[in-house]
């Protein structure tokens, strides 16, 4: 059969009932991509850093904290905030983006900053002079001048994953002009400290290392506490870093993401970008972690500690057991940097950046297959973007040098196909031709909306957007055979819904800070916090009908790399040191069953859900009201059929779902994942309001009943004799 065929429905007009016919005999020539379930990471926000990685404190190498203006440089990228007040308001959200508990008072952390205090730390007594110096490997350092009239020194407010562990691990990087007696403190704010350690400080650098326990009946696991850097001696101290770990970190990486992200069945993981990667030099995070630079963050507010890079990414991986992938720089990079990059990960021993990686300690070669050139070259976002012609020559450049490092590694082109007019393609393919393997897509669909937006028209344009999406993969796939790619391959790369509104504040309207008065329309039909955003069920459900489409399309789309892993997109969040997982993780986990299946020609009766209005490269769509790919398990035992409800409303849907070609078991298992509106989503304090529901069902002459409610996923699984 053909790929177009596995999917064909006729419309019913009947909004309350279904039927989902399969023909388990009618096959694909082709098994489900397990790269389909991806996940994507980038050095954004707390994606990283209070996110993937377990280190607690904020800016804990007490670094020059960068402010990203509205206003990008000629060259790409962004400029740094110099107005005061312009700073003023993003510290004064400083919650969740600066990873502070609420807590922590706004004014006091600008009046530090304002004193030269190292963004994020707090002083503490008085008699305290604060000025920027330098540190061993070149770095800020933060330097504090004491004057002995009573204890004094900085301190900073955080959370402790205390409902995990109190056991933690410290890593402190300081001199004294004068031999001196400090003491590290960790406690609730406000009260005596539970662990204290007294460390000599001499005029050298050292690192000294440590431990806290703070396990006990009263301690409060939700509690706000501090780590505190005191003297009572007049000096001046000059501390370089200040790094704290629970002590059941797992390689550094924070154990709850790596179990949830395992869990799951995660099968790829693309890193470290993002529009980061275009200014990121791969240098600067490999060696010994005191050792490295720090840099600006050369794309989003914050600044690059390098406390994770390469060898930490792998790790990672290996933790999860997933396989990586990469993205080079091809911003402000060169092709020599590029295979560099290849050589340290896959170079034997015997090779410079092989030898170095061993002496790293990692002497057994990462054989890191995917390897993409670029990240959307196209937009003046980005650091050093270019035209098309430009990014075919540095595809040319990039991939040549690259592939003479390890022939074996698959490569990338940077790819613009859904938000333009297909040109960026077309002259990647003229100039590369055959020497085009993958294009890359970001599917970053639906622009901005308003008050006015009506809700029902939004989210329907997001679940019938990747109909539209086939369309413009098939095509692309015909004009990469006419250009003389032999197995043309697409990499989604990114992928997220992606409407915002106009107030800017739909982070605020997530979390609940604010209702439909504070954007001036009380009457208003879409709020930030009543809208699709990628932390609720709608992009669970989105994610599900673009995998189903990217399936349909054979073996071109390669892999999909979903936005992202923690605190960024859809996936996981981390706010206080709590995880919880989005309900599209759990729908991505409940997908994966289908991975390395044969999908199976799918017959779909419903209505039909439509719009009319255009959101940005979303047109008006007329779709199926029910979504469904089927496959059968490689050993043929089980039937698999994902069914995605895209309708709204309140009134569920009843469905019949009817297998031919194989004889059933007279049960079947049903896993469910629903919301009660497109806005449905898990928090902080309710991490498992959404998540995946199963039972068993009876299965009747091969045939299944049961409803599906709206703003709702199943997976029915059916056993074959």
């Amino acid at each position: 059969m053909v790929d177009s065929d596995l999917f064909t429905h006729t419309p019913t007009g009947d909004s309350s009932a279904a039927r989902v016919s399969i023909d388990t005999e009618s096959r694909a020539s082709h098994t489900v991509e397990p790269m389909l379930f991806g996940k994507f990471s980038e050095h954004l926000g707390n994606n990283i850093y209070q996110g993937m990685d377990a280190e607690i404190l904020f800016n804990p190498t007490l670094g020059e904290w960068h402010f990203r203006a509205g206003d990008r440089r000629q060259s790409g990228g962004f400029v740094s905030e110099n107005d005061f007040e312009r700073i003023r308001e993003e510290v004064e959200n400083h919650g969740r983006p600066y990873a502070y508990p609420e807590e922590t008072d706004s004014e006091a952390l600008l009046d530090a900053y304002q004193n030269a205090l190292a963004f994020g730390w707090l002083p503490v007594g008085e008699g305290l002079t604060f000025s920027p110096d330098t540190g061993p490997a070149g770095n800020r350092a933060q330097r504090i001048e004491l004057d002995g009239d009573g204890e004094a020194g900085i301190r900073q407010e955080t959370r402790l994953p205390l409902h995990r562990t109190g056991g933690y691990e410290f890593r402190i990087q300081l001199r004294a002009t004068d031999e001196t007696q400090v003491r590290l403190t960790l406690g609730p704010t406000g009260d005596d400290a539970l662990g204290e350690t007294t460390l000599s400080v001499g005029q050298e650098w050292k690192t000294h290392e440590g431990t806290f326990d703070l396990s006990g009946e009263d301690i409060d696991p939700d509690g706000v506490y501090e780590v505190s850097l005191l003297t009572e001696e007049a000096t001046n101290l000059v501390v370089e870093r200040v790094l704290l770990y629970p002590d059941d970190h797992v390689g550094h990486a924070d154990p709850d993401v790596v179990s949830l992200l395992s869990e799951s069945d995660l099968p790829l993981l693309r890193w470290p970008g993002g529009n980061f990667v275009s200014g990121y030099d791969w240098r600067d995070g490999v060696g010994p972690v005191d050792e490295r630079p720090e840099r600006i963050n050369p794309a989003w507010s914050g600044l690059e500690p390098n406390l994770f890079g390469t060898d930490e990414f792998i790790e990672f991986c290996e933790h999860v057991g997933c396989e990586p992938s990469i993205c080079v720089n091809a911003g402000d990079g060169t092709p020599e940097e590029a295979a560099a990059w290849v050589e340290y990960c896959n170079g034997s021993t015997d090779t410079e950046m092989g030898a170095l990686r061993a002496e790293h300690g990692h002497p057994e070669p990462y054989d890191i297959t995917y390897w993409e050139i670029g990240n959307e070259l196209y937009g003046p976002w980005q650091v050093n973007w270019t035209t098309p012609a430009g990014n075919a020559d540095r595809y040319l450049r990039f991939r040549e040098v690259m592939l003479e490092t390890d022939p074996s590694i698959e490569v990338t082109a940077c790819g613009l196909e859904t938000n333009s007019d297909g040109h960026w393609n077309d002259v990647l393919l003229e100039r590369a031709g055959s020497d085009v393997r993958a294009i890359s897509e970001h599917i970053l669909g639906g622009g901005q909306v308003d008050a006015t937006t009506d809700p029902d028209e939004l989210y329907h344009a997001f679940m019938g957007f990747s109909d539209q999406l086939g369309e413009e993969f098939r095509d692309l796939r015909g004009r990469m055979e006419e250009a003389g790619v032999s197995d043309p391959k697409l990499d989604i790369t990114e992928l997220q819904l992606f409407a915002h509104f106009q107030s800017g504040a739909e982070e605020a309207g997530r979390e609940g800070r604010h209702d439909a008065a504070d954007y001036g329309d009380e009457d208003a039909t879409l709020t930030p916090e009543t809208m699709p955003t990628p932390v609720t069920i709608s992009e669970a459900l989105y994610n599900a009908c673009v995998r189903h489409e990217c399936i349909r399309t054979g073996e071109f789309v390669e892999m999909l790399t979903h936005s992202a892993t923690v605190n960024h997109g859809g996936g996981l969040w981390k706010q206080g040191e709590r995880v919880w997982a989005n309900p599209c993780h759990y729908g991505r986990q409940i997908g994966t069953a289908q991975a390395e299946g044969t999908p199976v020609a799918v017959t779909v009766e419903s209505d039909s859900i439509s719009t009319e209005t255009t959101f940005r490269e979303i047109e008006p769509v007329d779709v199926p009201a029910i979504d469904a790919m089927a496959t059968l398990t490689p050993d043929e035992s089980e039937l698999i059929v994902m069914l995605v409800n895209r309708t709204s409303g309140s009134e569920a849907m009843d469905l019949t779902l009817a297998v031919d070609g194989h004889e059933t078991a007279n049960k079947a298992s049903v896993t469910t994942l629903t919301g009660d509106s497109m806005h449905d989503a898990n928090t902080r304090a309710e991490p498992t309001r959404i998540t995946p529901e199963s039972h068993t069902i009876e299965v009747t002459d091969g045939e299944v009943a049961l409803e599906l409610e709206p703003y709702s996923m199943a997976r029915v699984t059916v056993e074959l004799e």
